[in-house]
């Protein structure tokens, strides 16, 4: 895996800040610390760092065509690149490396803006193609690999894997972007294009940038793919069973070709075990699996990760984490660059940082959740679309509305007895209730928080317009019309932002199998009724994997991958809470509105009520604003 970061003039052929596209450069460091090069020419500067995968000895970048008129930075693994090497080849392309990267020159020689079209993998690349003048971006179809990018007064386009290369430009504007705060304080991450910054957009997944230097106006983003949830016509459940294993035990496969250390996350679940499972089948050698052990049993999956390990005779490695590993909260600002509110960040780093001593790359099994219908959220949902359809919006609005208005709210209370969230969502049209069921903090806790200057600025804009953005796409089914909401938004602005942060902050690489996109299309072509069946989530995978995995792996209840935020803010975590949130860096912002923010503390402190998300995405923000 690698960083890439760059300049482009897009109006003259001024000469290139090189010391800046060197500062770029060294940010991106911990993402490629093996090599480092550049390229200046007039009006262009390219840089990239190289964490060494394939072709170690001469894969080196930014790299070139024959005649030196094509170059590109890249980010990422292209697993046919073989295949569209000797079809480039057979068309007179000639190669003078091995690796994945010099297809990408000679795809876009040969087919231009469709070559991204030709790619199966991940990645971020920007290529210069000096006789058209042309910069090309391009980010992956999932968002598996990350790209922003910034446009300066002058005509200067920046761009980087990562924020902080950008923010290398003192001139460029710190802003936040109001709306960004809102959709973060909904979501807990910025979902894209937006990002926290107003200067700073994020390429969105299955995107491409084409800027032609000296065009009268500025480019937009074309999408090259999407998610079509097209019907494969499979229906036999047998036949399904066995195509589902046949597909990803070829996912994997195509993810095991490297020159370095390879292993598995092995979390006890069963996207990673599932992964694991075909590992073991597909290697001759034990399979290097890491897992981390939580002192909480509520959290503490570790168990059911050895079941597996033993089973598939695996070399499996697990390390506690304790339950005041506080240090990481700081440095994770530095690690997102903008607010991130998913605490699950902090194991996700602390088993990266395992893996790295043993591997360089890691598969994973993150995407299982959204191809097949995993999250509990979804048997809800489709719960509250069946009374939806019952009872037109007419009669549900003012009688849910009012019921869910007089219902008592009880954190406290078991789960099935907390009916307010329930009786408000009945309330709402489907994207609206969805939006509220993934909402961190609901809209009235937002408002509330928000200073009257905040309020004032986002003019009634509400997150949920992320959502209809996507919806107005989205197929009719709800089951799968939730599925694609969370593919378009949770899994690459939370899922696959937390991994890639995480793995890159210890040059590790993560591939990650169950989205590939040729699976992905093609579990998305499975009737719903697959996916979630007699109240079960994932039901034709876990029925497929029943020969490899047991059913305390299958059919356990899911424990996700979280930390006891709840009480580390009542006890160890106490004083630093109310440091974090009632000191200068939160309340100078101007964002929030100070008694709300005390109230929320000292109600949760006092075990009222439980407001663990709204504080911990108020420390991140916090976090975050210490650091501008």
């Amino acid at each position: 895996m690698c960083g890439i970061s760059g300049l482009f003039d897009t109006r003259e052929r001024r000469a290139v800040d090189a010391s800046l596209l060197a500062r770029m450069n060294q940010s991106l460091f911990h993402r490629g610390p093996d090599e480092g090069g550049q390229h200046t020419e007039p009006g262009v500067g390219l840089a990239h760092r190289r964490l060494s995968i394939i072709d170690l000895a001469s894969g080196q970048q930014p790299l070139f065509n024959e005649d030196q008129t094509v170059v590109v930075v890249y980010n990422g693994e292209i697993y046919n690149f073989q295949a569209l090497a000797h079809e480039l080849t057979a068309a007179g392309h000639v190669f003078r490396t091995h690796c994945d990267t010099e297809v990408i020159v000679h795809a876009w020689e040969q087919w231009g803006e469709g070559c991204v079209e030709r790619f199966r993998g991940m990645f971020a690349f920007a290529l210069w193609d000096r006789n058209r003048e042309t910069l090309f971006l391009a980010r992956d179809r999932l968002g598996i690999k990350p790209l922003h990018y910034a446009w300066r007064p002058d005509g200067q386009l920046l761009f980087g894997s990562e924020i902080k290369a950008l923010l290398e430009d003192a001139s460029l504007s710190r802003e936040i972007d109001p709306l960004a705060v809102e959709e973060y304080f909904a979501y807990g991450y910025v979902p894209d294009p937006r990002s926290i910054f107003k200067s700073i957009h994020k390429l969105p997944p299955g995107h491409t940038l084409t800027i032609r230097r000296g065009a009268s106006r500025r480019p937009e983003p074309r999408e090259y793919w999407d998610v079509s949830f097209r019907p494969n016509g499979v229906q036999d459940i047998g036949e399904a069973m066995t195509e589902v294993i046949e597909r990803l035990r070829e996912a994997v496969n195509i993810r095991l070709v490297a020159e370095v250390p390879l292993g598995a996350f092995l979390s006890g679940g069963v996207d990673s075990s599932a992964v694991v499972a075909m590992m073991a089948g597909l290697s001759d050698q034990p399979v290097n699996t890491c897992s981390i052990s939580f002192g909480d049993p509520a959290f503490n999956e570790s168990a059911y990760a050895e079941q597996v390990a033993r089973r598939y005779a695996t070399n499996h490695h697990v390390e506690s984490v304790e339950p005041d590993d506080f240090e990481l909260i700081e440095r994770l600002a530095g690690i997102y660059d903008e607010p991130y509110a998913d605490s699950s960040a902090m194991p996700t780093y602390r088993v990266c940082e395992l893996a790295r001593k043993r591997v360089t790359v890691c598969l994973s099994g993150d995407g299982g959740d959204e191809s097949f219908a995993g999250y509990r959220r979804y048997r809800w949902h489709l719960h509250e679309e069946r009374v939806r359809r019952r009872l037109p919006q007419a009669v549900r609005g003012p009688v849910f509305g009012l019921l869910g208005a007089l219902y008592p709210k009880a954190d406290w209370a078991p789960k099935v007895l907390r009916a307010k969230s329930t009786l408000q969502a009945l309330a709402l049209d489907s994207v609206e209730g969805y939006f509220e069921s993934v909402s961190i903090l609901a809209d009235g806790v937002r408002r509330d928080l928000f200073s009257a200057r905040l309020k004032r600025e986002l003019q009634g804009y509400r997150a949920v317009e992320v959502l209809r953005r996507h919806a107005a796409r989205a197929p009719e089914h709800p089951l799968s019309r939730v599925q694609y909401l969370d593919m378009k938004t949770y899994l690459p602005g939370d899922i696959l932002t937390k991994v890639d942060r995480a793995s890159m902050a210890h040059a590790l690489e993560v591939r990650v199998p169950i989205l590939d996109h040729l699976f992905l299309d093609w579990v998305s072509g499975l009737s719903p009724d697959l996916k979630y069946a007699g109240g079960e989530g994932k039901w034709i995978l876990k029925k497929a994997l029943e020969p490899y995995l047991g059913p305390e792996t299958l059919y356990r209840p899911k424990m996700g991958f979280a930390v006891p935020l709840t009480s580390w803010f009542r006890g160890p975590l106490r004083e630093r809470v109310r440091q974090l949130l009632l000191g200068a860096p939160l309340l100078d912002s101007g964002f929030f509105d100070e008694r709300q923010v005390r109230w929320i503390v000292d109600q949760h402190q006092s075990g009222m009520r439980d407001f663990s998300p709204a504080i911990w995405s108020l420390m991140m923000f916090a976090a975050f604003n210490a650091r501008l």
